[in-house]
């Protein structure tokens, strides 16, 4: 048997709660189908367009209605964590009722810690929420001096974040509890929320976005799991890409992925961080693994029969 960590990509799961619900159920077959090989399953996830919806709308909320609040972007992850999970505890809930299995299933809200001192919150990266003109955003700037924005692609003015680097699972001992009384565990979705440390141990929000696929390769090595599966649109990586060059890599060594990485193989807004990720997850431990594959094709990426395979 082995410990799996499962990342599912945000845009995967849709754009609406209806659209949501329905993805997640054509995808808990897959899921599940883990389970019924004898594996241990954690599932993490993205949250891009969901997060991005819950803080649009409070955003527009609070301008138009002074009895709604503001909401500060780590309490939009949070909720985006609350919902997503239910969607998904109740697709993988039926599945397991069909396939007569007797694994229970929850959500943990779950806190991932960053270095306050991380040089990202010096170099906000990450485009979060709604367009603006160049004027309401120079308004909204000087308004709160803790507020960036930028222009984004040109498409208007948009506020830009930190991305730190996931250091720490807050819950990870509550999480190890879970997968040892027989529980599927949801955590770290949308990367987590992110929170720093003080001098006396307490942890305080701070708004930033932690990369889903790193925030899940630190999960995977808290819970001590043995493999992380990274599952997206792809069957497999590929060098090359979109050239008569292309070629799907069935294994690959971290020192391969590292230089395929310096030669600039992977795009950075697809497939770089789920390399870099799978990267540091097995250079993390002794025997650790990591698998790029769709979701469609899990089982049989457990089986070696689909995916990529990154080993040290």
């Amino acid at each position: 048997m082995a410990r799996i960590v499962i990342a599912l990509g945000g845009n995967a799961l849709g754009n609406t709660p209806a659209e949501q619900q329905q993805k997640i159920e054509a995808a808990c077959p897959a899921l599940v189908g883990l389970i019924s090989q004898g594996h241990e399953i954690i599932i993490s996830h993205g949250n891009g367009p969901q997060v991005g919806m819950i803080n649009l709308a409070f955003d527009i909320a609070s301008r138009q209605n002074e009895k709604v609040a503001a909401m500060p972007l780590q309490e939009c992850t949070a909720m985006s964590q609350g919902y997503i999970g239910y969607h998904l505890q109740k697709g993988i809930a039926k599945e397991l009722r069909l396939q007569n299995m007797p694994w229970q299933v929850a959500t943990v809200v779950t806190q991932v810690v960053v270095d306050s001192n991380d040089p990202a919150f010096k170099n906000p990266t990450k485009p979060i929420g709604a367009f603006y003109d160049e004027a309401t955003a120079k308004a909204m700037m000087a308004a709160d001096p803790e507020l960036y924005m930028a222009e984004d692609s040109g498409r208007g003015w948009r506020r830009f974040v930190p991305s730190p680097k996931p250091a720490d699972i807050a819950e990870s001992k509550s999480i190890l509890n879970l997968l040892d009384n027989e529980y599927i565990v949801i955590a770290c979705g949308g990367g987590g929320i992110p929170v720093t440390r003080d001098e006396n141990g307490d942890l305080h929000g701070v708004s930033a976005v932690i990369d889903k696929d790193f925030a899940s390769a630190k999960l995977a090595e808290a819970v001590g799991a043995d493999y992380l599966f990274i599952l997206t649109a792809v069957d497999h990586v590929c060098i090359n890409f979109g050239t008569p060059q292309q070629a799907e890599l069935k294994t690959m060594s971290s020192s391969e992925a590292e230089t395929y990485i310096s030669s600039g193989q992977f795009g950075a807004g697809s497939m770089l961080p789920k390399v870099e990720a799978a990267v540091s997850f097995v250079k993390s431990g002794k025997d650790r693994r990591a698998v790029i594959a769709s979701l469609e094709k899990a089982p049989q990426a457990m089986r070696n029969e689909s995916g990529t395979l990154i080993t040290l």
